[in-house]
């Protein structure tokens, strides 16, 4: 097992590193609002702040809004929470809330188990604080699933640079030919994959796809769909 302290996290599950004939294709995954629906697990926790402090339950959606699917910066959101409720203390909400929610659907354990059973090496690839992206990995089990993951605020690059791609191949002990990425971001997954010539599925919750400049490789609706179209191809 890797040092603790380095940028990404190598689980047991690996087998010894095979000749570059026989290597074990690669396969990465998003995390938040991928394998883990982070969206609902935050909205669940902003009502149980609001719940908590007896402040209006109308204000949810602007708590929801002013997360923005954990985009908008902790310190703004902290900082607005602040400014709304009178200096609340939101540290507990903000640092735990969420990961204690988290939750992993079945259908996408269940395309895991194949994955890997199929001989796929299967590495997170997550933008996000490294305690928190950690918690929600441990916390829902996926660390007895994938064979490790690569975090971007330990690595200090986000995706959709190369180095966070490069950095899940490194982990995996196989190269980045052959591989794929599963998303549900436009700019950090599907264009960070088409940067290290990895093919890429495009997880679009039912939305339509709106970039022009380049498309994903495959699109389906649902992550668990995802992982099988990978698995298949």
């Amino acid at each position: 097992m890797l040092d603790p302290e380095q940028h990404h996290r190598r689980t047991d599950r690996f087998p010894p590193r095979p000749p570059p004939e026989t290597a074990v294709p690669l396969l990465m995954i998003d995390l938040d609002n991928t394998l883990v629906d982070r969206d609902a697990a935050f909205r669940a926790a902003a009502a149980a702040f609001l719940a908590e402090h007896g402040l209006p339950e109308a204000d949810l959606d602007w708590v929801t809004d002013l997360d923005g699917s954990g985009y908008t910066p902790r310190p703004e959101v902290a900082r607005a929470l602040a400014e709304r409720y009178g200096g609340i203390d939101t540290r507990g909400f903000l640092d735990h809330g969420t990961v204690e929610r988290i939750g992993l659907a079945e259908p996408v354990r269940g395309a895991l188990v194949e994955a890997v059973a199929g001989g796929w090496s299967c590495v997170i690839v997550t933008n996000g604080r490294t305690v928190q992206q950690e918690g929600k990995i441990r916390n829902c089990g996926l660390d007895r699933l994938v064979h490790g993951w690569v975090i971007s605020e330990a690595l200090g690059c986000k995706k959709p640079a190369p180095e966070i791609f490069h950095a899940a191949a490194d982990l995996a002990g196989v190269p980045l030919d052959g591989s794929w990425m599963i998303g549900d971001s436009a700019p950090a997954d599907i264009r960070g994959a088409l940067g290290v010539g990895a093919r890429s599925v495009w997880v679009s919750g039912g939305r339509t796809w709106a970039e022009t400049g380049y498309r994903p490789t495959a699109t389906t609706p649902d992550t668990a769909s995802a992982i099988r179209h990978v698995t298949s191809t």
